[in-house]
């Protein structure tokens, strides 16, 4: 039996045939749904039916109220499909009596003469609608009633005041309830508001049904409870109750033999929507259950059969009631699952709308940085070429222009005055504006005017020289702007894949981890994963309050990082204020290694500012970055200079921008924003604390040093200082760091500040070499007072020196054991 039902599933032409049959069943059933739909709706025969069940509903078994309020409602908001409306109300109120038809007719027609009289006066229809039904229901019902009893009595005045006054309450009931029975797709929930109005209408449309029977079975019976064990599988017990009181209510007002049916109604909601987890059949036990209990209490044991009976029709067009209706239904009520997924897949489209928009600036400012820094190299021969013929033109005009051997040196000789007078050119821009003898002499003998022409060169080269220094800044900040536009499409596109990135379902994991710290014997109230890729785990609990014992930094935190196979430290924790609440803490992973700090830094002459700045910061993509920048001489400017460096640099390695890039940005803001002279260095080293890996980016600074162990490891780079150069490449040397590192970096008043010093690399190797403390601060002081002291107490430069110590990220509090796969978790 096992092979044939493999066989036939593995078997193309068996697939093919139920796959098929259950398409084309879909299908048919697709096509019957929308072709119902498209009738009823679409052609307004929903509201001929509605208005033929309300026509016939009455209140207290002689108000008719419901028909002037519909039929208002819908003149107002679908007036082509009014005339359909009044037919179906007038329809039925003749299943009534001649006497309620003639009303109907009559309170319609008198409804439709004053709006239309005062249309013209009115500003806000909406709003006006419900005192017209008022005005017309109330006029309309003294009218008739002076006709028929030829007085009018209190109890006549009365009774139309009260069927006005429900006129006017349903008129707002239905002007908030007839759009809800459109096709329209609806992008909001449907309010409470909206919820109660709807099933008022409902309820209000069934009232219609009193008195219809199908073998014995009261239709308005088994409707009501269809319309309950909707609900109830849609909205829980909250809306259930709610519909099985509003509909109990209204149909007890219509017939006081149904105000028993409001119980049962009732509990039938609050317990079918308790049972609904139990789907369909849950929600059918919870009616039959209410059913019973309230049968046996209620009326006699006949009567009971009758009303089992009538529960078990409704529960049958329960079941008939197809799935996608009660789905699309679920969407809009707050609080369903429908409701949530709807929700969630909404904000999943806006993320990806978001993110591809913000993936679409990527690509643009791509496109910029490509378009501005498209340089190729016959380009430029071609402009070198070009700027030459310009040159000399220049030349000519000034002084072959008027000479009478031209037609000789231009016309006959071109070639060879043309290369004469570059090489003029050339050799003037190169020599400082002198002339080698023999070139000299050459071109007196070519030329008759020699001497005028060279005084034309020189002044010509004169503007060459800053017509070509003007275009080298005009090209470099073109590379600029193409540097600092590609760094700001990286971070975008980088940006846009994290938007797209989902919180992942982790609900095995979760209730793994809260298993196994329930075992250990920790009370856990909640827990909710949002990341557990390594080294970004991410992790919020809920706890009972610990009265301040640190149970989640000694116990829940090393279990988490035996269970995850990595370290786990207490990131955010949020202590209750009283003794029964609850504590929120979040878990995130440590990073590999730590980095300790210390730092001594003196001002020339033992003042108060200094040239010099320094700048320690984590970024956010788990680097540590330690930046020393000088400033060019001393005081206030210099340190103006130096402090500018750093925050632009520290800026810019924030939003996310590569070190080399934000260096040469800040390198070219810098050179280009002021003329003056003023230049700085700059010391940067970026630590990655996952793998103790460091890049050294030097730019015109002292060489840094790395003590390990006995052996201390030099590291410098050749570049000028930062401003000098509007274009220069940075040399980026890299090196990894080890547990235990010192890495000292200092600026220049220490390196070249020993004095009678030849060879200050292996003064500096030797001092740090035979210092006895691996304390980072202690190292930087004892550095800076050997440097001192070798000056004999004089400071006689800005001296900065920062010492950086890696350690490896040992937790507090060792792990504790716990028994649970780590794969599993």
């Amino acid at each position: 039996m096992e092979k044939v039902e493999r066989n036939l599933i593995e078997s193309p032409i068996g697939e093919v045939d139920f796959d098929g049959t259950k398409l084309e069943l879909s299908n048919g059933v697709k096509k019957l749904q929308l072709k119902i739909e498209s009738i009823l709706f679409k052609k307004g025969l929903i509201l001929l039916l509605i208005g033929f069940l309300l026509g016939r509903a009455l209140i207290i078994a002689q108000l008719t109220p419901f028909a002037l309020p519909f039929f208002a409602s819908v003149y107002l908001m679908r007036r082509d499909r009014a005339p359909l409306a009044l037919i179906g109300l007038i329809g039925g109120a003749a299943t009534l009596s001649v006497m309620n038809t003639a009303y109907t007719f009559f309170i319609s027609f008198l409804f439709l003469l004053a709006f239309r009289i005062t249309k013209k006066w009115l500003r806000d229809e909406v709003r006006a609608l419900p005192f017209y039904v008022f005005g017309t229901l109330l006029l309309g019902k003294l009218a008739v009633s002076y006709i028929t009893a030829h007085q009018l009595t209190v109890y006549h005045g009365l009774m139309a005041s009260v069927e006005a006054s429900l006129g006017f309450i349903l008129t707002l009931i239905f002007l908030q309830g007839l759009p809800l029975l459109s096709l329209s797709k609806r992008k909001q929930s449907l309010k409470t508001e909206e919820i109660v109005c709807l099933i008022i209408m409902l309820a209000s449309v069934m009232t219609g049904t009193i008195g219809w029977h199908f073998y014995e079975l009261s239709i308005e019976h088994v409707m009501s409870r269809y319309l309950v064990l909707l609900f109830a599988f849609v909205a829980g017990a909250t809306v259930g109750s709610t519909v099985g009181v509003v509909t109990g209510l209204i149909f007890s007002l219509a017939s006081v033999s149904s105000l028993f049916h409001m119980s049962l109604l009732a509990f039938s909601g609050l317990l079918g929507g308790l049972l609904k987890d139990g789907k369909k059949i849950g929600v059918s036990i919870g009616l039959f259950i209410a059913t019973l209990l309230i049968g046996m209490y209620g009326e006699a044991h006949g009567s009971l059969t009758k009303t089992i009976l009538e529960s078990s029709a409704a529960i049958l067009l329960f079941f008939l009631t197809p799935q996608s209706f009660t789905e699309k239904l679920a969407k809009y009520i707050p609080g369903t699952p429908e409701y949530a997924a709807e929700q969630q897949q909404y904000m999943r489209k806006v993320r990806d709308v978001t993110a591809q928009r913000v993936a679409q600036f990527s690509t643009v400012f791509q496109a910029l940085s490509n378009s501005f820094s498209q340089y190729s190299g016959i380009a430029d021969e071609e402009d070198t070429e070009r700027e030459l013929d310009y040159f000399l033109s220049n030349v000519t005009e000034k002084t072959c222009q008027t000479c009478f051997k031209k037609e000789y040196c231009w016309s006959k000789n071109f070639t060879t005055t043309y290369e004469y007078m570059a090489k003029i050119m050339h050799e003037m821009e190169g020599n400082n504006q002198s002339l080698p003898p023999n070139l000299s002499r050459d071109w007196s003998k070519h030329c008759t005017r020699s001497g005028k022409v060279i005084d034309a060169v020189k002044q010509e080269l004169t503007f060459f020289k800053a017509n070509k220094k003007l275009k080298k800044q005009v090209k470099e900040s073109r590379r600029l702007v193409a540097d600092q536009l590609l760094g700001v499409s990286e971070v975008m596109g980088d940006f846009a894949k994290e938007i797209q990135r989902e919180r992942e379902n982790h609900h095995k994991q979760e209730e793994q981890i809260f298993d196994a710290l329930h075992d250990f014997g920790i009370q856990i109230e909640q827990v909710e994963i949002y990341s557990l890729e390594q080294g970004s785990v991410d992790i919020d609990m809920t706890i009972p309050y610990c009265q301040g014992m640190g149970e989640c930094e000694k116990l829940i935190a090393p279990m988490l990082s035996d269970i995850l196979g990595e370290m786990i430290i207490v990131k955010k924790e949020e202590c209750s204020k009283y003794p029964n609440g609850f504590c929120n803490v979040t878990f995130r992973s440590a990073k590999a290694f730590v980095v300790e700090t210390g730092v001594a830094h003196a001002a020339k002459g033992g003042g108060l500012v200094s040239g010099d700045s320094y700048s320690m910061i984590e970024l956010g993509s788990g680097k540590y970055a330690i930046a020393i920048s000088d400033g060019m001489g001393n005081g206030e400017r210099a340190h103006y200079e130096s402090n500018e460096t750093l925050e632009l640099l520290q800026k810019i390695l924030q939003s996310g921008i590569e070190e080399k890039i934000a260096i040469k940005s800040v390198n070219s803001i810098l050179s280009l924003r002021t003329t003056d002279e003023i230049f700085s260095t700059l010391d940067l080293a970026m630590i990655d604390l996952q793998d103790a890996k460091v890049k050294f980016l030097k730019i015109g600074s002292t060489p840094s040093f790395i003590k390990r162990g006995n052996k201390v490891i030099k590291i410098e780079a050749s570049n000028l200082p930062i401003g000098i150069l509007q274009e220069f490449d940075v040399d980026v040397v890299s090196d990894q760091l080890k547990a235990g590192d010192l890495l000292i970096m200092m600026s220049d008043g220490i390196f070249e500040g020993p004095k009678h010093v030849e060879n200050s690399d292996l003064w500096i190797k030797r001092k740090i070499c035979e210092m006895q403390t691996e304390n980072p601060q202690e190292v930087a002081d004892l550095l800076m007072e050997e440097v001192i002291r070798s000056r004999s107490g004089n400071i006689q430069d800005d001296m900065t020196v920062v010492v950086a110590k890696i350690q490896r990220n040992t937790p507090k509090w060792a792990s504790i054991p716990v028994d649970i796969s780590k794969k599993e978790a």
